[in-house]
């Protein structure tokens, strides 16, 4: 149905620009965050999140999720 809409060369470059590079684009799980952290502990992270001491975090749907640069940009703050 897009094709017959957009034209299928159309809907390729569509595609293909919105694309995302699945290891750059990925945001962090607070499990992947912790193992970064050296083990802090997950629930020190929503601690964190709750005091707004922590890394920037977000929400995506129910799941709390971090970008690696806020993450690594975070902890070079705390130097």
């Amino acid at each position: 149905m897009a094709a017959r809409l957009y034209g299928r060369r159309t809907l390729e470059r569509l595609v293909s620009a919105i694309a995302l590079d699945p290891v750059k684009d990925r945001l962090w799980t607070p499990e992947e965050v912790s193992a970064f952290l050296g083990g802090v502990p997950v629930p020190t992270l929503y601690q964190w999140r709750h005091k707004g001491i922590g890394p920037k975090s977000r929400r995506v749907g129910r799941h709390l999720r971090y970008d690696p640069e806020d993450v690594r940009a975070w902890l070079k703050q705390q130097e």
